[in-house]
């Protein structure tokens, strides 16, 4: 399947192929994760259980649609931009009463989770693929599932999403990838052993999956 991978610390659309996962699209800035978050706490909302799955509740409510910056740049995405358009947005027409906390949610999520879609059927209609998969924190948001499952549909796909047990930080998942290499013979001493903050999606050559070929569309 083509992969949307969206936390607080990635938003990327990615595909399998030729052991690596390649990376089709992300954001040239800021994470999507990392946009909800600190407008959750722009507008005052709690970090209980999390922001963005308050701003999720919050967006369920709203009823005027604020036409936000759509900023879709080939396959890659930013989200700075409009951070700060609805930051200010708030700022200005929240003590007026022009807008609500909930209509502003409800445009937040809208624009980008629209952007997102709009990237992910690229990429399906380039590598011939008719699956989605979304993972990441984000991936628990049930309107952005909705959204691309909309999509998916009237593409003759199927959409796979999951819950927040497989979609927040899992040492398991980090876990079941090191069984993998150990088991394809790929061992690393301790005394070699690192951490790599910004180590990219597509540098991990994946030699436990077989190589495929692309069916373009």
């Amino acid at each position: 399947p083509v992969v949307l991978y969206v936390s607080g610390g990635n938003t990327q659309v990615i595909a399998y192929s030729d052991q690596r996962y390649q990376i089709f699209g992300e954001t040239i800035d800021i994470a999507i994760g990392n946009c909800l978050d600190r407008f959750a706490r722009v507008i005052g909302l709690s970090n209980d259980p999390s922001p963005g799955y308050n701003i999720e509740q919050e967006a369920k409510k709203g009823t005027q649609f604020i036409e936000l910056p759509y900023v879709v740049k080939g396959m890659d995405v930013s989200f700075s931009g409009i951070l700060t358009y609805v930051e200010q947005e708030a700022k200005k027409s929240l003590s007026k009463g022009i807008v609500t906390k909930a209509d502003l949610c409800f445009s937040l999520q809208e624009t980008l989770f629209a952007m997102l879609v709009e990237i992910t059927e690229r990429a399906m209609a380039h590598c011939g693929q008719n699956e989605v998969l979304i993972v990441g924190g984000v991936g628990c948001n049930r309107r952005l599932q909705e959204m691309m499952d909309a999509m998916v549909n009237e593409r003759g796909g199927q959409l796979c999403a999951m819950d927040h047990r497989y979609c927040i930080d899992n040492g398991a998942m980090i876990a079941q990838a090191g069984i993998f290499a150990l088991q394809h013979g790929i061992t690393t001493k301790m005394k070699d052993a690192t951490c790599t903050q910004r180590f990219r999606t597509d540098q991990v050559k994946v030699i436990w999956r077989p190589s495929t070929v692309w069916n373009h569309s």
